[in-house]
């Protein structure tokens, strides 16, 4: 166990005070007294706050409780519920029109719509591929996934499917950049003379340069709506010897943006685990950080990317980045974490020590050229904020950080998660809040269900998980969302952004459903993979989603605070025992598939096998819909814990077969007693008593235990 070290009043676990003052402070000019100073003003000026304001949620949520208790058996009173939220406070007055005014934003967050990755800082790889991830190969994305229907059979390289590649992709260039005369399937030849592409493209401001020698360029470098496209010329390749213009590769501009995150796809419970974060963190932002990447027999080291050089088309040199812009994601303000104790031996809010430590590290990036902000701003994403005053306590955090790090004013720029019911009802004040900081909204559909169910726990029983996103108030909260984002100026400002698709290997499914994103109005969505970005980069060249942002802003309104607050009720609906067991194994299934490694390998996002063995991506916010749909109906006598209970060991051993080949994997099974199967059960059973319905609490206290006994 670390030993603690005495600074500012505090008591901070040794890893933790080794890492500041030997690696983050190092360079930034910040002393380690003024940052531990600082630290400990934070938590004696804003821990009563931050804790006043969990007390507040507490206190909604109990008065929401007996509004509905006191009703039962009635039929639900929608106008009455709602002067109700409006009388205790939980509704807010909206103010005058306003326009945010943040100022020094980069151009992948405020102009040009595109992919954005979500990747767990702790794991160096995925971090390392996902910052690379600005680029990539539209070959390799159709050939290795199911985006044309099929997949690859194996084996060696297959020719027909390689022209079914190419095939489509030039068809993509006749959409995206369409040539003044004929298809991009009958080029013989790419050449630039006198400052233009021959052959001609129909808008010749399209070409944007090239490598090479102007006659015969290695690299064609062409843009739409924003968005770059690489041309790879190469004879000597096998696909570009025998392509008819020597067509080797297309690079597409991919995932612009990329969200380093702290939160939900991270099991971090202590001073060890927060400094991996923290480490991956400031490697990104000194630009050194590698790993060493065994794929067969060969091992390489992964690093950041190179910018990208090339002549344009008026003959001067020119660059682009190589790389995503990163923002990171800290925690919410509900968790503390034992990595520093304050004067009486609490725990400090976790929040409050990555606002601090995480703006410290970017501080590196900005005494750098060529690194991750061109504007010198800090981008952090602040999930889990329960309506205005939880943003305006962000702000606030915020301010004291820049002054303790000695930045200026709005240095940081907030990214607020729309994913509490408080904030989507409240959103224009919401951003009011942070109008000045704000560079980003987006909606989190999984998150929001799951505070959804529990807030409305006591109206009633709830519709299948799946049912939910049918009903009026998921369609009203995405639209709302862009609408109000649009209304308060974000366009040109800041991003407006979508949520995940959840199915990785589904790339066909997502290139047919995804496109819904961009012509929503969002200029960013959520994907599991820069491949998946890639060709999720394709529906950006489809959309010109600043254009359709313009038609929107020229509807109105689509969106009603009437449908939000529709409460998603099973009603009179009766559903077939088969219904019922199979939503109760479902939930359970995935419950159980992310809990296992989340408690006994410290994973914190996963490939979840679903019961048809349909690899899912699984974090804290897919785990709090599930347990929280569980916990709704056990409430409700839809099912009996002998029912769960049953449920729960028969998809224990479902998942223990689905992690078989897992050296490090414990089994559930036959015994149902490890602290991880206890975990999950934790999070059903006990699931409507958890603050919002969040696992974090179960989880953290599950994994310390764990982490105790080894």
């Amino acid at each position: 166990m670390s030993s603690r070290q005495a600074r500012s009043g505090l008591q901070v676990d040794k890893v933790l005070t080794d890492f500041i003052e030997d690696q983050a402070l190092p360079g930034t000019g910040v002393t380690a007294d003024t940052f531990w100073d600082g630290l400990a003003r934070m938590v004696t000026k804003l821990g009563p706050r931050n804790r006043a304001l969990l007390s507040k949620r507490d206190r909604f949520q109990g008065q929401i409780d007996a509004w509905h208790q006191q009703r039962t058996g009635q039929a639900h009173d929608a106008a009455a519920y709602q002067a109700f939220l409006q009388e205790i406070g939980y509704l807010v007055d909206e103010g005058d029109n306003f326009q945010i005014d943040t100022v020094n934003v980069d151009p992948e967050i405020a102009l040009i719509p595109g992919p954005q990755l979500v990747v767990p800082i702790t794991n160096a790889r995925f971090a390392l591929n996902a910052a690379n991830a600005r680029w990539g190969s539209l070959y390799d994305a159709l050939y290795g996934t199911d985006a044309m229907g099929d997949l690859p059979a194996g084996g060696d390289y297959d020719t027909a499917r390689g022209a079914r590649v190419i095939a489509w992709a030039k068809a993509f260039l006749d959409g995206a950049v369409p040539l003044a005369f004929g298809s991009w399937a009958d080029v013989a030849g790419l050449r630039v003379q006198d400052g233009e592409l021959m052959p001609t493209l129909a808008n010749p401001k399209q070409f944007v340069g090239y490598e090479g020698e102007p006659g015969k360029p290695d690299t064609v470098l062409l843009r739409n709506n924003g968005l770059h496209i690489q041309i790879r010329i190469d004879t000597h390749s096998a696909i570009g010897a025998s392509d008819p213009a020597n067509i080797a590769d297309m690079r597409l501009e991919s995932a612009l943006s990329t969200i380093m995150d702290c939160e939900d796809s991270v099991a971090c419970v202590d001073a060890t685990d927060k400094v991996v974060a923290y480490s991956n963190w400031l490697g990104l932002m000194k630009g050194d950080l590698t790993e060493d990447v065994n794929k067969g027999n060969t091992t390489f080291t992964r690093k950041l990317a190179k910018d990208l050089s090339f002549t344009t088309a008026s003959g001067v040199q020119g660059s682009l980045k190589g790389r995503s812009l990163m923002l990171i994601r800290n925690v919410g303000h509900l968790m503390t974490n034992p990595a520093v104790l304050d004067g009486q031996g609490n725990e400090i809010g976790e929040g409050l020590m990555d606002a601090l430590c995480t703006t410290l590290i970017a501080m590196h990036d900005m005494k750098r050229e060529g690194g991750n902000s061109v504007q010198g701003s800090v981008y952090v994403v602040k999930p889990k904020m329960h309506g205005p005053e939880e943003v305006a306590f962000s702000v606030q955090i915020f301010d004291m950080v820049e002054d303790i790090l000695g930045l200026p004013r709005n240095t940081v720029k907030l990214g607020i998660m729309d994913e509490e019911r408080r904030t989507s009802a409240n959103l224009n004040e919401c951003i009011r809040a942070a109008k000045s900081r704000v560079a980003f909204i987006n909606t989190g559909f999984l998150d929001r269900t799951g505070d959804e169910i529990h807030t409305s726990m006591e109206a009633g029983p709830m519709l299948p998980k799946g049912d939910i996103k049918t009903t009026p108030w998921i369609a009203s909260y995405e639209d709302r969302n862009v609408d109000i984002g649009l209304a308060c100026g974000l366009k040109g400002k800041a991003q407006i952004g979508k949520g995940m698709w959840a199915m990785p290997d589904r790339m066909g499914d997502m290139l047919e459903a995804k496109i819904g994103h961009p012509q929503s109005g969002a200029t960013c969505a959520w994907v599991p993979s820069p491949t998946a970005a890639t060709l999720h980069a394709t529906h950006y060249h489809k959309i010109d989603v600043l254009a359709r942002q313009d038609e929107l802003a020229d509807c109105g309104p689509r969106g009603t605070l009437d449908d939000l607050l529709t409460i998603p009720l099973l009603g009179g609906r009766n559903l077939s025992d088969d219904e019922i067991t199979h939503e109760i194994e479902n939930n359970a299934q995935g419950i159980l598939g992310y809990v296992v490694r989340w408690v006994d390998q410290g994973v914190g996002c996963s490939k979840v096998p679903d019961l048809n063995d349909i690899g899912l991506m699984e974090d804290r916010a897919t785990c709090r819909i599930s347990s929280q749909a569980l916990a709704n109906w056990l409430h409700h006598d839809i099912v009996s814990e002998d029912q769960v209970m049953a449920a729960m060991q028969k998809m224990g051993a479902v998942v223990d077969r689905q992690n078989e080949g897992d050296p490090e994997y414990r089994p559930m099974a036959p015994g149902f007693d490890g602290i991880a199967f206890q975990a999950a059960c934790d999070l059903v059973f006990k699931g409507r008593a958890q603050p919002s319905g969040y696992t974090e609490p179960v989880l953290h206290a599950r994994r310390l235990e764990l982490k105790a006994s080894l």
